[in-house]
């Protein structure tokens, strides 16, 4: 085999792998989590199920893979947040999270799928996501809001919990409930901003106190 044709076999390789991903993806989405079947996904591909076997070792890898790629965290960078955070004690730095994991989880839908699947089924690469969000959040509480914060730091964090719980949960329920909440329609631009208003006010009233 001349180089030329491993290159060509490498590409062709990395090309399926990629449309296996977004038939994961695009099952997710359309029919949820419980139709994520090997023939299903292989058929959303347009390629032979054998190769999830070649490239992933099966489809309970090819899926772990899937959602270790889908992850808000995953595009947070903890020490270039940590040269702006120490600023201020972290105040903007809160704000700027919420809001674009509230954008995130809005836009994902099949990030959403996976939350829903998250809350339903105990599989180790879900919870996966919730260590890395936990570790690179002890990070960043560790080395500037609870510095900043000192013996009231719980506090702090107790907010932030609040803060992205509702966060996540306000735009499943737009999904797939209604849209709206507390009479804010969740739909709308203007419903949204007021969304982040209030929980930039809320960061606001605690690092005031």
């Amino acid at each position: 085999m001349t180089e030329k044709t491993g290159r060509t076999r490498e590409r062709n390789k990395e090309k399926s792998k990629e449309e296996l991903l977004q038939a994961v993806g695009t099952i997710l989405k359309e029919k949820g989590y419980s139709a994520l079947k090997v023939n299903d996904i292989a058929a959303t591909a347009g390629l032979d199920k054998k190769l999830i076997y070649n490239y992933f070792g099966g489809t309970e890898q090819l899926l772990d893979e899937y959602i270790n790629s889908q992850y808000f965290w995953n595009n947070i960078e903890p020490n270039k947040v940590l040269e702006v955070a120490s600023n201020d004690g972290g105040k903007q730095m809160g704000k700027q999270l919420l809001a674009e994991q509230y954008d995130f989880v809005q836009k994902n839908k099949e990030f959403q799928k996976l939350m829903l699947w998250q809350l339903s089924e105990d599989r180790d690469s879900l919870g996966n996501i919730v260590e890395k969000q936990e570790e690179v959040g002890e990070v960043l509480f560790k080395n500037v809001s609870d510095i900043h914060f000192g013996d009231k730091a719980t506090d702090y964090r107790a907010l932030m919990a609040i803060l992205v719980s509702g966060a996540y949960y306000l735009n499943l329920y737009a999904e797939h409930n209604g849209r709206h909440f507390c009479g804010i329609d969740l739909h709308s631009e203007e419903g949204r901003q007021q969304i982040k208003d209030a929980m930039n006010a809320a960061i606001d009233k605690i690092y005031e106190k």
